[in-house]
């Protein structure tokens, strides 16, 4: 299976990330490599402003992957759990993967956000599922080997996405990844490892049968030179992460993936075995019913772009807006 943006938590940086992370201090990283700043643990709020408490005496600590939109998820199952009596506390930007399971196995934090595919790749360098069922039945056989669990997928997913301009897609009549096959000659921009990945363009061409292919190499992970390399002509399609906010802002049409070329990267909560309940899943599952990859590139949109919105904010004012 290969590895997502998501999944670059838990590549080259793994090791020096575990190393440079001290989480008995819990102190939080904002690079990959995990060094970074003073901690950050902070209590739930409750909807009245103070720390969130809890009749029955469940308590939960969630922490977060180092980039904001991870973060976010991580503010938004935390209050949905403070709501539900949880007294909950937060430790943000742990880290790279290697750090912040390592963290969920040992008990220092309870429960993070995570990318379906993604931490299955992590846990199985073996596993080649790639719909959401087929991921969910070999993910969840993983975890329990670490004493994990992971409860419902959340439709929403940060994964890998073909996107084409309006104008291209209307011209053509695009709506799926198949549909490139009546547009003549295209040229896809991507990182340069697309060009021989399973799931690049040797499977554009053997799970779609796209033989009007050619490739540009733009190592910037969907980003502004992709992004202007796209808008510019100079390639007709452009592989940026499903929840990124240009997207959005240049209104591109996001070709649809029938056929799985791109293994399900569903945003999906891990959390401890010994803080298993219907109570916590629940509670859980009420977030991921309603979260939608339009959802998260909205809330990209609003922490990282122009507005800068807090992440606990921005949580916050999902939550209520999906009636939380």
């Amino acid at each position: 299976m290969t590895i997502s943006r998501r999944g670059a938590l838990g590549a080259a940086t793994a090791v020096l990330a575990a190393a440079a992370l001290s989480l008995t201090g819990c102190s939080s990283s904002n690079s990959l490599s995990g060094s970074g700043s003073s901690p950050k643990d902070t209590p739930a709020a409750s909807s009245s402003g103070g720390s969130s408490t809890s009749a029955g005496g469940d308590s939960i600590v969630l922490g977060s992957a180092n980039f904001p939109e991870n973060e976010i998820l991580m503010y938004i199952y935390g209050n949905e759990l403070a709501k539900s009596g949880y007294t909950v506390s937060y430790k943000p930007s742990i880290g790279a993967r290697a750090a912040y399971i390592a963290a969920l196995k040992s008990g220092e934090i309870n429960l993070v956000p995570e990318y379906a595919g993604s931490i299955l790749s992590y846990l199985d360098k073996s596993a080649n599922a790639k719909s959401g069922s087929a991921v969910k039945t070999a993910l969840d056989a993983a975890l329990q080997k670490e004493s994990l669990k992971a409860s419902a997928f959340s439709e929403a997913a940060d994964s890998d996405s073909l996107n084409v301009t309006p104008a291209f897609a209307k011209q053509h009549s695009l709506s799926s990844i198949g549909d490139l096959k009546n547009a003549g000659s295209v040229t896809v921009a991507a990182n340069p490892e697309f060009a021989s990945r399973p799931d690049g363009i040797p499977g554009l061409k053997s799970v779609y049968g796209l033989s009007n292919i050619q490739f540009k190499a733009i190592n910037d992970s969907g980003g502004n030179t992709t992004l202007k390399a796209l808008l510019g002509g100079q390639v007709q399609v452009a592989d940026i992460y499903s929840t990124t906010p240009s997207i959005l802002q240049n209104k591109l049409v996001t070709l649809k993936d029938p056929k799985n070329l791109f293994a399900s990267q569903q945003v999906v909560p891990v959390y401890s075995a010994s803080k298993d309940s219907s109570k916590l899943t629940a509670a859980l599952d009420k977030v991921s019913q309603a979260l939608t990859t339009q959802d998260l590139l909205k809330l990209n949109e609003q922490v990282s772009g122009s507005t800068k919105t807090d992440p606990q904010t921005a949580a916050k004012d999902w939550l209520s807006s999906k009636g939380l």
